[in-house]
């Protein structure tokens, strides 16, 4: 997953070390996702639901939402995420500010989940039936890890496996978001991957460390590079080919 400027001009696989604290959110998820497995009212108490959030008294859900998942399937792309992109980021961080950012991340998403239906029913854009949904993942607090990653090590090239496709850093979100636009299935929550990004990038904002990668200046300076070196890899076919085509006419 990781390839060129991850610690070397080499690819590797995952990150060399786990911190502690990265291994003790992987426990707690397990230990949850497990206690929810033998306790299933452990899902009804403490996942999202914009109802009881904000008319029930329920002001717990923003937090326990985000140690909860639907399957075996979530929590393990969950957990293989925070281990895969978290841990270098705990390393560089240190592991307080590190798990303040992660609560940060996942608990201004649940906020948002439980709110932003109540602005779309007010409009009238969807109908009051969505305030009774129940959410559940850490998906929040794991986009907003991609972001603060993504922000750090902008120009480190990404390998994914599935579809194998590479690219910088600073793409990560917005190829994600794509991807689950179009091959998340209808159970993705949009509004708690934007909530983890959103909260994400305002912190970085306030440290100072959003500004470098997400300037309007930046992006464009990186589309333009893209660009170039687009054109570069072209010409470089090009001559490629055109030697292949003398060698073929010699031998030929």
């Amino acid at each position: 997953m990781y390839g060129r400027g991850y610690q070397g001009s080499g690819m590797q696989f995952g990150p060399s070390f786990t911190p502690p604290i990265v291994k003790q959110l992987m426990i707690a998820n397990a230990a949850t996702f497990v206690l929810q497995a033998v306790f299933p009212g452990v899902v009804e108490f403490g996942s999202v639901r914009p109802a009881l959030v904000w008319q029930g008294g329920f002001l717990w859900q923003p937090f326990t939402y985000m140690w909860l998942h639907g399957g075996l399937g979530h929590i393990a792309m969950n957990m293989f995420v925070l281990w895969m992109f978290g841990s270098q980021l705990a390393l560089a961080w240190g592991p307080q500010r590190f798990f303040r950012y992660y609560l940060l991340c996942g608990v201004g998403a649940g906020l948002l989940i439980a709110t932003v239906p109540y602005l779309l029913v007010g409009l009238g854009m969807t109908g009051s039936y969505t305030l009774g949904i129940p959410t559940v993942g850490a998906s929040g607090a794991i986009y907003g890890v991609l972001l603060a990653y993504s922000l750090t090590w902008p120009d480190r090239t990404i390998m994914l496996v599935l579809p194998p496709v590479a690219f910088r850093a600073i793409w990560l979100i917005p190829a994600l978001f794509v991807m689950t636009l179009f091959f998340g299935g209808g159970n993705v929550s949009h509004v708690g991957h934007l909530g983890g990004v959103v909260v994400g990038w305002l912190y970085m904002r306030r440290k100072g460390e959003a500004q470098r990668s997400l300037s309007l200046e930046r992006l464009k300076y990186r589309w333009r590079r893209h660009r170039m070196r687009r054109k570069l890899r072209a010409v470089q076919h090009e001559e490629m080919e055109a030697r292949r085509r003398n060698r073929d006419r010699r031998y030929h």
